[in-house]
């Protein structure tokens, strides 16, 4: 009797298997889910369930993205039976999170790691929407990831949830690089980044892109997801583990 009722409870486990917590990834303007597939790799093998989103950055005004597309894909999802719901982010896809989490706040809503966040617009934003090229390249949202009036930036209050925010300060780009002021990532000042109500900030040798390939800064980002704050980048290698939790 006693083996029957373990073979049971087994069975229902197995059927039935504790809800992990999910990471939801949100790429930048005119990229794919493809290019946030390392943090998501890297993610899966601590044990979280990932959800590596493509959206359409270039076709839909950033409003309709947060408002009805994420949303809906979402609850597709079942991310709301997940024990906790994190995010991580990268340039247009954190200010896409930051207007959703203001209408649509998960009830199980985690932590957030935004990489390369243009928190006050980008000037590269505002150059490029001068040229035929990149409004092409980039689609409907471009203006509104500049500094002027139509910056989507201006909108947005600050954070009041638990956020880490990496900023870059390398460029290959040479493009913006004599009309960024200070420290920039080829497209976003690390002033830019900064975003008011952020638990911990950190600044990276890296470019606005290459960053989210590097393993020192995927290291950072499990970091932040685990224990709420940044390794000392001092002690980072491409492969520091992560230890403790919570």
């Amino acid at each position: 009797m006693i083996s029957v009722i373990l073979m049971s409870a087994t069975r229902a486990t197995a059927a039935n298997p504790k809800p992990t917590e999910t990471v939801v990834l949100l790429h930048g303007v005119a990229m794919r889910a493809l290019v946030m597939q390392r943090i998501a790799t890297s993610l899966r093998a601590d044990g979280y369930r990932v959800v590596n989103l493509s959206y359409p950055s270039r076709m839909l005004p950033i409003e309709e993205i947060a408002g009805d597309y994420l949303p809906a894909r979402l609850r597709a999802l079942g991310v709301e039976s997940a024990p906790r719901l994190h995010f991580v982010t990268h340039s247009m896809g954190s200010l896409v999170l930051r207007l959703y989490l203001r209408d649509h706040r998960p009830a199980n809503l985690g932590r957030v790691v935004m990489l390369g966040p243009p928190n006050h617009g980008s000037v590269a934003a505002d150059r490029s929407a001068q040229r035929p090229l990149f409004r092409w390249i980039t689609g409907v949202n471009l203006p509104r990831l500049g500094t002027g009036a139509d910056g989507i930036a201006r909108t947005l209050e600050p954070a009041d949830y638990d956020v880490g925010v990496i900023a870059g300060s390398s460029t290959l780009n040479p493009l913006f690089r004599h009309q960024l002021t200070g420290p920039h990532d080829g497209a976003v000042t690390v002033e830019s980044a900064k975003l008011a109500g952020m638990r911990d900030f950190i600044v990276v040798p890296h470019s606005h892109t290459v960053m989210l390939w590097r393993g020192a800064v995927i290291a950072q980002v499990r970091a932040f997801l685990r224990n709420g704050k940044f390794l000392n980048p001092a002690d980072v290698t491409p492969t520091s583990p992560v230890a403790g939790a919570g």
